[in-house]
């Protein structure tokens, strides 16, 4: 007995699931970067989840899973409040949780929004019983650097949690 309260075997396993990470430019595989559409790239992270969750979801399902068709309440204090991200209201086939698909191909897809001093893109990679999300931001303006820095951190502590989150939703637990 190790004093532990009992959790169920399926959340045990959801909070044990490995995230890999890779910060920074140059850390990012180039073919991973390519599916960026910025033009210079300042900021970049991807948070891989290797699990299989018994079934074959695309890049799109996997985004909706993580981020949902429209923004919530947290998502629109961070995104519009503090990054002042322009998201489109409501549901539509043309965006995931206000961000508008600017790309998609085999196995990705690619979120956009902007604000008066940055550009972001979310890229989602699904693909045998791996996800990843990557982050890539253009600074277009002085604050964009001073406005991101301490929320890249708290983005990098909440990326992993929200990966096996979304891997809990699509396998339906």
């Amino acid at each position: 007995m190790t004093g532990l309260p009992d959790r169920p075997h399926a959340e045990r396993e959801r909070r044990d699931a490995a995230v890999e990470r890779a910060v920074g430019i140059h850390s990012i595989p180039a073919a991973t970067r390519a599916l960026s559409s910025l033009s210079r790239i300042d900021y970049a992270d991807v948070f891989t989840l290797s699990e299989d969750v018994g079934t074959n979801p695309t890049a799109e399902q996997w985004a909706r899973a993580m981020f949902g068709d429209v923004p919530g309440p947290t998502e629109r204090l961070i995104w519009q409040g503090l990054l002042g991200l322009r998201l489109s209201r409501g549901r539509s086939p043309d965006t995931v949780a206000g961000w508008r698909i600017t790309g998609r191909g085999e196995g990705w897809i690619r979120l956009e929004s902007a604000s008066w001093f940055l550009t972001n893109n979310l890229v989602v990679q699904a693909a045998a019983g791996r996800v990843s999300l990557g982050t890539f931001l253009r600074y277009d303006r002085p604050p964009a650097r001073a406005v991101w820095s301490p929320l890249s951190a708290v983005h990098r502590r909440l990326a992993p949690g929200l990966l096996r989150d979304a891997a809990a939703a699509v396998r339906g637990v």
